[in-house]
């Protein structure tokens, strides 16, 4: 583990399909952007003073040397952040966004100054998201049990089925919960769920295949149209240490971003 990942650190939530996560910036700026790839997840980050929003993505996003600050954050299960923000994903997809461009000023302002004293910023802001939560309540049983269905590689039209939605309510669901459609949502599991076991030492077609692709080739592309890369071009550079897995940190663990 080189220097640089070791700066950043996750551990999970008590926040149900949560994970806490903090990013230690270097005091010489990072040379080199880093790309998150799309994972169905939202973030909530506490950087420079300021929560941003990172709203879910549909293509690889890149974050500039200059913007890659020191943050505390947690990455919120598909489905999670709209209810807890009571704003629909659809309206974050592949944007990042000031709290305070969404919120009332003033709430924000007591949330960030809360944090800002805050012996430890992941913490007060992981209490915050557990809060608000208690208010709201969880997120919808069936768009919780549609975003497991896709990530087990259920198809389509059978995990509308097990949550008892017609395809108009589901599409309709996954816009505000998710920030796209199911199709768009399962593609982004499949890749992730591929990823992960390349990760594990597993040839690419037999990933490919364990995951849900129809042969090495469509992996490939997959690949392509949501990563912006190849699967031999990504994990070189992870192995090198030059390129975050899924995140904007140099850890490969999930949609942890900065702004």
């Amino acid at each position: 583990m080189d220097q640089e990942q070791q700066r950043y650190r996750e551990r999970p939530s008590r926040l149900p399909g949560a994970v806490v996560w903090t990013w230690d910036a270097p005091d010489r700026p990072p040379r080199k952007p880093r790309s998150v790839l799309p994972d169905g997840c939202m973030d909530l980050i506490w950087t420079g003073g300021r929560i941003v929003v990172a709203g879910p993505d549909t293509h690889a996003f890149q974050v500039e040397p200059q913007n890659r600050l020191s943050c505390a954050a947690i990455r919120l299960a598909p489905g999670t952040a709209p209810v807890l923000l009571d704003v629909p994903a659809c309206e974050l997809r592949d944007h990042r966004a000031d709290l305070a461009d969404l919120w009332p000023s003033a709430a924000v302002r007591r949330l960030t100054d809360r944090i800002d004293r805050a012996p430890d910023p992941a913490a007060a802001l992981e209490r915050f998201a557990l809060d608000r939560i208690a208010d709201t309540g969880p997120p919808d049983p069936r768009t919780v049990a549609v975003a497991e269905g896709l990530r087990r590689g259920r198809s389509v039209a059978a995990t509308a089925a097990e949550a008892g939605l017609g395809a108009r309510q589901l599409h309709r669901r996954s816009l505000a919960a998710f920030g796209y459609g199911p199709k768009t949502l399962a593609r982004i599991l499949r890749l992730q769920r591929a990823l992960e076991l390349i990760r594990t030492g597993l040839p690419y077609t037999e990933a490919a295949y364990a995951a849900g692709c129809t042969d090495q080739a469509h992996l490939a592309r997959e690949m392509r149209d949501l990563a912006g890369t190849t699967l031999r071009a990504y994990f070189s550079a992870a192995e090198a240490g030059d390129a975050a897995a899924n995140s904007e940190t140099p850890q490969p663990s999930g949609s942890s971003t900065t702004a």
